[in-house]
């Protein structure tokens, strides 16, 4: 991954608390061409020493090519948006904010034993926020029967990892406080939460 000095992220803590955040990640494996599925994806340990795991669909094109000891990306994305020049004091170039953290990992292939454990920790952590969360255990047995043959789930061995936050490092103190404004204006989520992250480099209030 590109990634300029000033804006590279490296601390364990960091990094771990990205993914955590942004679970849904984009896989990529080279089969016979380059494959990417978009999956869910969570972690085991801690900021030091962790191992990430998920699950695809076994008509999914990318199941041909998992077996253990297969190279793989993971990318995990921030909030990210447009930032226009006319937010400046002074005239300057539009750009683009944006936070990412890529994992390169060795595949392990999952028994079904901790496929299903998988599974059931995967349910009960999207599910718990729920006002009347459906656990794993919840679902009649004879569909998650029927439905585990035709999954695989894998464990992700991390080998590498690049973190990278663009949030305006280097900016005046009165053009970060403009586009923090501007981007709270947007009707949209994504932007609030790119205005927090720039704060939070940044340390304004």
């Amino acid at each position: 991954m590109y990634q300029p000095k000033k804006y590279k992220k490296d601390d364990p803590e960091f990094i771990l608390n990205f993914i955590q955040h942004h679970p849904f990640a984009t896989f990529i494996i080279n089969g016979d061409q380059l494959l990417a599925t978009h999956i869910p994806v969570l972690t085991h340990g801690t900021a030091k020493d962790f191992i990430l795991f998920s699950h695809i669909a076994n008509h999914n094109e990318q199941f041909k090519y998992l077996k253990d000891g297969k190279e793989a990306l993971l990318i995990f994305q921030g909030a990210h948006g447009y930032v226009s020049s006319s937010w400046y004091k002074k005239k300057d170039i539009s750009t683009w904010d944006y936070s990412a953290v890529h994992v390169n990992v060795k595949l392990k292939i999952q028994s079904r034993e901790e496929l299903e454990e998988s599974l059931k920790e995967l349910v009960a952590t999207f599910e718990k926020p729920q006002e009347n969360p459906l656990y794993y255990k919840d679902i009649p047995e004879k569909m998650r029967e029927d439905h585990l043959p035709h999954i695989t789930g894998f464990w992700c061995e991390v080998e590498k990892i690049q973190g990278i936050a663009k949030l305006h490092q280097g900016f005046e103190k009165d053009d970060i406080e403009s586009v923090t404004s501007h981007l709270e204006k947007r009707p949209n989520n994504l932007s609030s939460a790119l205005s927090e992250n720039i704060k939070k480099e940044h340390k304004c209030k």
